[in-house]
């Protein structure tokens, strides 16, 4: 499954190390990798059919984990992306987790804690829908935060606290990665405009009023803040080993297949074979075959 046979080259939205990320230079939007509907469902399909053969030999090979991290203003399918790429992998190989405001236990670790305990294991496929870049994102808009955080005051005072945490992930994420966690992390990038139509959408539809919440107006409100929090993060923790990508959102088809093509890449560079079996093995699987055949 050639990147050329596909018509999606998604290295192009490949943030690079050392990367000065300029968001506004970077489309939302891009032309359709699909004529219809139609074909946007025959394209998403084969890449679900694609992934969920990788998957089952990531699961048997059992020495790599993956872990996909996605993060995104509200309304850019961060949700719709998980479910639609990943409905066809099996769920015993795979779990998502949403990190929303840390409990009182969690305060009392370091902010790459929480996130830490859910981690997948080897074989398996990890989401986090949100994660510990939360705390240079939304932390970093709202740093009183902080306050709640339990930081001693030597470690404040004086201290660059975000450059430090970015040092932090990026040696968090470099570990990992040694120790056969490949990390994909994508940012749904998704204009101020379309953020507007989509909110109207939730408060027009009453089936979707329980997707809107006061505190997607109070983000919006303060949507250059964050923009430039994104911008620092994704130049300061997109590595040659644990990339970023800036997945245009515009489009959430467009979104979905890229972001499906860019898992089935990463899956289809490690060199993953099925356990082989050896003579003693198989002598006795040849004895057990004519044991069943003489029932």
């Amino acid at each position: 499954m050639s990147d050329d046979a596909l018509g999606i080259g998604v290295d192009r939205f490949r943030v690079r190390p050392e990367e000065s990320v300029d968001l506004a230079a970077r489309p939302t939007r891009v032309d359709p990798l699909y004529e219809d509907k139609k074909s946007y469902r025959g394209r998403l399909d084969a890449r679900k059919e694609r992934l969920r053969d990788l998957q089952r030999k990531f699961y048997a090979f059992d020495k790599y984990a993956l872990l996909l991290v996605f993060q995104a203003m509200d309304a850019a399918g961060k949700d719709g992306a998980i479910r639609h790429v990943m409905s066809g992998v099996n769920p015993q190989g795979c779990q998502v987790h949403s990190f929303k405001h840390p409990s009182a236990r969690e305060l009392d670790h370091d902010f790459l804690w929480r996130s830490a305990q859910r981690l997948p294991e080897r074989g398996r496929i990890g989401i986090f829908n949100r994660s510990y870049y939360e705390e240079v994102l939304v932390v970093r808009v709202h740093p009183e935060i902080l306050g709640a955080q339990r930081i001693p005051l030597e470690h404040m005072n004086g201290h660059d606290v975000w450059s430090e945490r970015y040092e932090s992930i990026r040696s968090h994420e470099a570990h990992l990665h040694r120790n056969g966690t490949r990390i994909l992390k994508f940012f749904l990038h998704m204009s101020k405009d379309e953020q507007k139509r989509r909110l109207l959408a939730r408060i027009d539809d009453p089936r979707k009023n329980w997707k809107f919440s006061i505190s997607d107006m109070q983000a919006r409100e303060r949507w250059d803040e964050y923009m430039d929090a994104y911008e620092a993060c994704l130049s300061e923790t997109s590595t040659e080993a644990c990339p970023w990508y800036a997945v245009p959102a515009d489009d959430k088809r467009n979104a979905r297949l890229i972001i499906s093509q860019i898992i089935v890449e990463t899956l289809e560079a490690l060199p993953l074979r099925f356990p082989r079996t050896d003579e003693d093995l198989r002598r006795e699987l040849l004895t057990i075959r004519e044991r069943l055949e003489r029932e």
